[in-house]
């Protein structure tokens, strides 16, 4: 699959500063702050907090920090309320760019993003402006591939939409509420599953000249480093990088 990859993001920023990877853990907070008021303190009746919880452990988070984060969540700890907000806008060349943030000022993180597309070439565009361009899948990231054949088969006959190969990786698609359940099956099965998520996932790509691709990837970065925002979709190639 060409284009933008959360797991890409997480293996990036990986070799990053102490400071970026301070950032990184905040945002991973967030997640687990909303996703705990929604669903329970408990990974083992919470799914989606177990998926964050690897996400964690995946950027390295310490397991104090994830912890603390739960306490606050469910109200054990003092925290701070936070609200998901989603924004679309452009970038160059007509990419279509979605922005998922969590925050506790809708005021200064709508200034944030806007000023981020604004600086790179890009614009904020109103809601749902681009969104149709796009659908949610599960994408469940399975590396140490021997045989990428019998994965294939085994994943299509436990309902995967799709089976892609990705450089080292292999992502296996499924509809948006069965990657939890793929994982758990590719597991069984023997398999190093190292992700399991949803994306959003364009139904097309666009192609950008290598000028406009360093001012998109400059953009994405702006984005990408704002405290208040925790993913950024959009609709460019990047499989030539």
């Amino acid at each position: 699959m060409s284009g933008h990859s959360k797991w890409h993001n997480i293996q990036a920023r990986k070799g990053k500063s102490d400071a970026a990877r301070g950032k990184i853990f905040t945002k991973i907070g967030r997640e687990i702050a909303v996703c705990v008021k929604a669903g329970g303190p408990d990974p083992n009746t919470n799914s989606k907090l177990r998926d964050i919880i690897a996400k964690a452990k995946q950027n390295n988070m310490p397991s104090d920090n994830i912890e603390r984060s739960i306490k606050k969540a469910s109200g054990e700890l003092s925290g701070i309320n936070y609200e998901a907000i989603t924004y679309e806008g452009y970038g160059v060349g007509g990419s279509a760019v979605i922005v998922e943030c969590l925050t506790d000022n809708k005021n200064r993180t709508a200034g944030d993003v806007r000023h981020a597309f604004d600086k790179h070439g890009g614009s904020l565009g109103s809601s749902n402006c681009v969104s149709y361009l796009f659908n949610r899948k599960g994408i469940v990231i399975v590396s140490d591939v021997k045989d990428i054949d019998a994965l294939m088969m085994d994943a299509l006959d436990l309902g995967a939409v799709d089976v892609v190969e990705d450089e080292e990786l292999v992502q296996v698609i499924t509809e948006p509420n069965e990657h939890v359940a793929m994982e758990e099956a590719l597991t069984k099965k023997g398999y190093n599953v190292v992700s399991a998520d949803t994306e959003l996932v364009p139904d097309n790509y666009v192609d950008l000249s290598e000028e406009q691709l360093g001012k998109f990837n400059r953009m994405i970065d702006a984005l990408e480093d704002l405290d208040d925002v925790q993913e950024v979709f959009h609709n460019v190639n990047l499989q030539d990088e």
